[in-house]
């Protein structure tokens, strides 16, 4: 996040009263009100809804195998059109939501505003562990949808931690072109500068998947 103050001025419609919807988004369903580090919540947060989606197809893969008796295995496809889906979903509202809180808080990226966090992270797991698409990714465990998260899966704790990690690092550093980007305009200024830090997130796991680890 910045820290800049800059004053910005808001609309007459913000001006006549608190924009509830705006802001409970805009702060990651409060998140942003942790005291402290609240953007590391909100990537904490990014990993609830990166996560999400591959525990539900992880669920329907267990039921389709036992139903034919199969190994099972996580349709990447299907879960990376999924991951997309939210990916693109959370981006609107997040661009929406901080934008309009920025105005009403009269501050270029408020330090409760964190929902760029959520969408940064989520981008960072989904583009770093969707991939490759075009194969079916076998499991080992067969035990509980939580064995998906523990081996051999194109999503683990392993790739959990580092991601994270990762996306912190890069969305505190800023490498160039995020500093950049929170030049531009209301939430996109917000929001770009994460998206970024994703993708060099998303870059430093397909590393890490590459070497095997």
């Amino acid at each position: 996040m910045s820290a800049s103050d800059e004053p910005l001025k808001p609309s007459p419609a913000e001006s006549a009263g608190k924009p509830g919807f705006s802001i409970f988004f805009a702060t990651a369903c409060g998140l942003g009100y942790f005291p402290k580090a609240p953007g590391t919540a909100g990537a904490l947060g990014g990993l609830v809804v990166a996560t999400i989606p591959f525990l539900f197809c992880a669920w329907l893969s267990i039921l389709a195998d036992a139903a034919q008796g199969a190994t099972n295995h996580v349709d990447v496809r299907a879960y990376l059109l999924i991951q997309m889906a939210v990916g693109l979903m959370v981006a609107a509202i997040g661009v929406w939501s901080a934008g309009r809180a920025a105005r009403f808080w009269q501050q270029h990226d408020p330090q409760k505003v964190v929902i760029d966090e959520v969408s940064g992270q989520h981008l960072a797991i989904a583009l770093g562990c969707a991939l490759p698409i075009w194969r079916s990714v076998p499991v080992s465990w067969q035990t509980s949808i939580w064995g998906y998260l523990a081996h051999d899966a194109t999503l683990n704790w392993k790739y959990l931690v580092l991601g994270f990690i990762l996306f912190r690092t890069f969305d505190i550093w800023k490498p160039f072109p995020a500093r950049q980007l929170e030049s531009l305009a209301g939430g996109w200024g917000i929001m770009s500068d994460d998206w970024m830090a994703g993708i060099y997130a998303a870059l430093g796991l397909w590393i890490a998947r590459g070497i095997g680890l």
